[in-house]
C-alpha cells in the first residue's frame, strides 16, 4: 500500500505551492495560476437564520443552506412538510337571486 511514488509525487507539490505563499511575488510578476478564478460577494443564510458573508466562485445574491429535518421535533417536521404541499384551491360559488324586472323600469325610457 505505501507507494514511494505518492511520497514524491506529494513533497513535490508541497513544495512547488509553498513557493507561491509569498503575496510579493504577484505584485512584482504575474499570478502564477493557470485559472484565474474571480470570487464575488455572498451572503449565506444558516437554517438557524443567521448570516454570513463570504466569498463564492459564481455571481450569487444569497445562498440558502437547507434545513436539517432529522434534527427538527415531530410536530416541527410535520409543519414543514405540510408547507410544502401544494395548496388546495377553494371553489366559492355564489348563489344569486334574480329578481330584475325590466318592465318595472319600461316608464323611464324616452320614447
Amino acid at each position: 500500500m505505501n507507494n514511494p511514488g505518492i511520497k514524491l509525487t506529494t513533497m513535490i507539490c508541497n513544495h512547488y505551492f509553498r513557493r507561491n505563499l509569498n503575496n510579493n511575488v504577484a505584485s512584482i510578476t504575474r499570478i502564477h495560476r493557470e485559472i484565474f478564478t474571480r470570487m464575488y460577494p455572498t451572503k449565506v443564510v444558516l437554517p438557524n437564520g443567521a448570516s454570513i458573508n463570504i466569498r463564492y466562485h459564481e455571481p450569487r445574491k444569497i445562498i440558502k443552506l437547507p434545513l436539517d429535518l432529522s434534527a427538527l421535533s415531530e410536530d416541527e417536521k410535520k409543519a414543514r412538510l405540510e408547507k410544502r404541499k401544494p395548496k388546495r384551491k377553494v371553489k366559492v360559488t355564489e348563489i344569486v337571486e334574480d329578481n330584475f324586472n325590466a318592465k318595472k323600469y319600461l316608464k323611464y325610457i324616452k320614447k
